[in-house]
């Protein structure tokens, strides 16, 4: 018998660039994801083969190793993780993993670790609960992968639930999962990847963390409030009063975001009583907002995902979008209408593979759905 996990994507429809500040956000597990059939392996080794990659991974759960700079490191990390928090992990594992879209910007890192976690516990033996597996795979990715993120990913893959909305609070880990309501219109979870895949760690990813800690740590010393180490300085410790009165002070990097932050964490308050509503055009709306803030603001997204972007405030049917994940490169999320599905492919695909015809073999749009997450599914046993 070979034993099955399977861990969702995830988007982040309001929320954006704000969970490594302790914001608020919001979030849908998808129906894609990480998917990995093993069987335990009584020496503690690991060996896994990859039907998107072609190499093997090779480790072990016997002792942290170094990274190799190639896509076994997150098996690598998980059991880095267990490790650092004082798990003797002892069985290994061998199998077969399988990502169902392309990588870039829904989380897939996220994804894989706590794949790699839940199925390296269960041959263990090693109960963790649904707090304790976000906490070691937060610290996973940025501990041993380097990447200076929030829970937004994890919690958003493990306390996902069909049809509702996560609303977190990065800060604290309260969560509520807000259901759609009865009248709420028809609605899919367009994932439009722009044919290039992205490397935070390569990206100017943890210089924007860096710029909204400094930003922070300006902030405090404007207003005369004790301060330690930038390192744990994040915006939420600062009120949006004293931005207003100290923001033009700033560096003008660092004010624009801050100014992302303060407006975003606002747009996740009206986008959640939007929700609530059931008001997806509202909804939608305020999902541009954050799209246009993250291009003006926070300054990321690559000319592909830009296009993208221009091309979905114009076309017919698309409620809202924004660049999914940390937006450098990678995909585009929308929010749409299934009845206008014809004509946003259409749009989309003319209008992007004429600015970029190269990329016409690896473009490519899904139509995707809220899912449960880890919390809400069974593991499965296959033949």
């Amino acid at each position: 018998m070979m034993n099955q996990i399977h861990t969702p994507y995830r988007v982040c429809p309001l929320g954006a660039h704000v969970d490594h500040q302790h914001g608020l956000v919001s979030g849908f597990a998808l129906n894609r994801g990480v998917t990995l059939r093993y069987e335990p392996v009584e020496d503690g080794s690991i060996r896994i083969v990859s039907k998107n990659f072609a190499s093997v991974a090779k480790s072990t759960v016997l002792h942290e190793t170094d990274r190799e700079m190639h896509w076994g490191d997150y098996a690598r990390a998980a059991v880095a993780a267990l490790r650092n928090a004082k798990y003797e992990p002892s069985v290994g594992l061998r199998g077969e993993i399988e990502g169902t879209l392309p990588i870039g910007g829904l989380s897939s890192s996220a994804s894989v670790i706590i794949t790699y976690l839940r199925a390296i516990c269960a041959v263990n033996g090693i109960q963790l609960t649904h707090k304790q597996l976000i906490v070691l795979a937060h610290w996973a990715e940025t501990r041993y992968i380097g990447l200076n993120n929030g829970i937004l990913d994890q919690s958003c893959e493990i306390y996902g639930k069909k049809d509702h909305l996560l609303f977190l609070d990065t800060q604290t880990g309260a969560y509520e999962l807000i259901p759609q309501p009865l009248r709420m219109p028809a609605y899919k979870l367009a994932i439009i990847f722009s044919g290039v895949e992205h490397a935070l760690i390569n990206s100017a990813y943890n210089a924007r963390v860096d710029e909204c800690k400094a930003a922070a740590y300006a902030l405090k010393a404007f207003a005369c409030i004790p301060y330690e180490k930038i390192a744990d300085t994040r915006l939420r410790d600062v009120d949006p009063a004293i931005f207003e009165r100290f923001g033009e002070k700033l560096p003008d990097n660092w004010r624009k975001r801050a100014l992302h932050y303060y407006t975003e964490v606002e747009r996740v308050a009206k986008g959640v009583e939007a929700w609530r509503a059931g008001d997806l055009h509202r909804f939608g709306q305020i999902i541009f907002q954050s799209g246009n803030s993250s291009v003006y603001n926070y300054e990321c997204g690559s000319p592909e995902l830009r296009a993208l972007h221009e091309i979905a405030l114009r076309t017919d049917g698309v409620y809202g979008g924004r660049f999914s994940g940390a937006g450098f490169m990678g995909s585009y999320f929308a929010l749409v209408d299934p009845v206008f599905r014809e004509q946003i492919v259409a749009s989309f695909t003319n209008e992007y593979l004429k600015l970029f015809p190269e990329l016409k073999d690896r473009f490519c749009i899904h139509f995707c759905e809220s899912a449960d997450g880890v919390q809400h599914e069974a593991d499965e046993r296959m033949a």
